[in-house]
């Protein structure tokens, strides 16, 4: 999430009033209106500019008006929720189409199912796997690569969270304890025998879910899980994201980034956290580095290099495409994790009832953190071994991977290459719980 995920909450002065709050959404979607027209003529005129029929096209004046466009246009965009762009994976050798089902729905959230169409039933059943995405601003779709790295090896489910604007008042709140609940449920759905990932913040709600369901004996429960960057305990090599959290308090959150969702999105007047804001946080944080990448992006355009060019589309498609949460999880959040530290405090409840990670005893425990993890210091994951006490120290184990930062532990070369294959052997070593 932006504290403790991917990014912080914009820059504002400290007296900045909730009354210059509340009306921020809704300027913002008039600021958006008002491009319309703008949006329009630059692309005409980026298409005019690219026409091969055009002789100012095979300029160097023509394509860098072409360039300037499209870069106006797509620092000017909304950019929509991407798609998963996942049709077939190689399973034992055979390429093997993917077909990608909803098995779970509820207004908050949907449990996807990569459904592998096998032309004939495996030898041996692959295990499930169960992701549970980061509820952080970005959509699921951000861990694209990490269900790619699983599907070969495992059937793959993933929770897909809903953008809180589209999810109409009525449907009621979505705070921390539903988010467990969810996660509960969703376990349930899958009917046990199954292995389950968290990556980053929501490795505190699903030690939390385990908790509740180890206390009651719940014959759900998964086999594993394998908590990834998380925030178990933030007082640990806090990072200048904990800090802020710390200093700021919740109430400087309520007062300054919540605001109201506007007409005409199904969720209006509903409280969020909204994606505008988050997205301003993310970049703040590397302002230098994006500001250099569109700078390349419009000499690319121009050389006509496009290779770099589609790799630049590719990561700001998604990583501008953003989401907003609600205010009562947001703020919970907040509160519960990154200023009061209630998890490895003990004083976490759920429903009233404290969470226990100390009940947990049938379900074998994986952590994982980057070297240069500088959202989740070292140490914050690997705090959960010291609240699970009565896991076996054989169904348990810690990895810190080298010369990676918070998006190398679930993303890119080295997570396919060195931590996918020591997670996979973590659950195949752990594909039955004990009696």
């Amino acid at each position: 999430m932006p504290i403790g995920e991917f990014g912080r909450p914009p820059e504002m002065p400290a007296e900045v009033s909730p009354s210059m709050t509340a009306p921020m959404y809704w300027m913002y979607e008039m600021a958006q209106a008002s491009l319309n027209p703008a949006r329009a003529i630059t692309d005409a005129t980026r298409m005019l500019f690219q026409n091969p029929l055009n002789p100012w096209a095979h300029t160097e004046l023509g394509k860098s008006v072409a360039a300037g466009c499209e870069l106006f246009e797509r620092t000017t965009r909304r950019y929509a929720k991407p798609e998963w762009g996942l049709h077939e994976t190689e399973v034992n050798g055979v390429r093997t189409p993917i077909e990608i089902r909803s098995v779970w729905e509820k207004p908050f959230c949907r449990l996807l199912h990569f459904d592998r169409m096998h032309t004939r039933p495996l030898r041996v059943p692959q295990q499930r796997l169960l992701l549970v995405a980061p509820m952080s601003g970005h959509y699921a779709t951000l861990l694209r690569g990490t269900v790619e790295a699983f599907m070969p090896t495992h059937d793959v489910y993933i929770t897909d969270w809903s953008d809180a604007r589209m999810v109409p008042v009525a449907e009621g709140r979505f705070d921390l304890d539903d988010f467990v609940d969810y996660l509960i449920e969703m376990l349930h759905v899958l009917g046990g025998n199954v292995h389950v990932i968290a990556v980053c913040q929501p490795s505190v709600p699903l030690l939390a879910a385990v908790s509740v369901m180890e206390a009651e004996r719940d014959p759900y429960v998964p086999l594993s899980m394998t908590l990834m960057g998380g925030p178990i305990d933030t007082r640990k090599n806090p990072t200048a994201v904990n800090n802020l959290a710390a200093e700021r308090g919740t109430d400087w959150f309520r007062n300054n980034v919540i605001t109201k969702v506007p007409f005409p999105h199904p969720g209006v007047m509903r409280d969020v956290y909204p994606g505008f804001l988050q997205l301003n946080g993310f970049i703040s944080m590397n302002f230098d580095r994006h500001m250099k990448a569109h700078k390349s992006l419009f000499e690319n355009l121009v050389k006509g290099d496009g290779d770099l060019v589609d790799k630049h589309r590719d990561f700001y498609d998604e990583y501008l495409a953003v989401m907003d949460l609600t205010a009562e999880y947001y703020l919970q959040t907040v509160d519960l994790v990154f200023v009061k530290h209630a998890l490895p405090e003990g004083e976490m409840t759920h429903r009233g009832r404290l969470v226990e990670p100390s009940k947990i005893t049938r379900v074998a425990l994986m952590t994982i953190e980057g070297e240069k993890d500088d959202i989740s210091g070292l140490g914050q994951t690997e705090a959960a071994h010291a609240l699970c006490t009565s896991i076996p120290n054989n169904r348990r184990t810690h990895y810190v991977q080298k010369d990676v930062g918070h998006y190398g532990v679930f993303n890119g070369s080295r997570f396919r290459s060195e931590i996918v294959p020591r997670i996979n052997d973590f659950m195949q070593s752990n594909a039955r719980q004990p009696a």
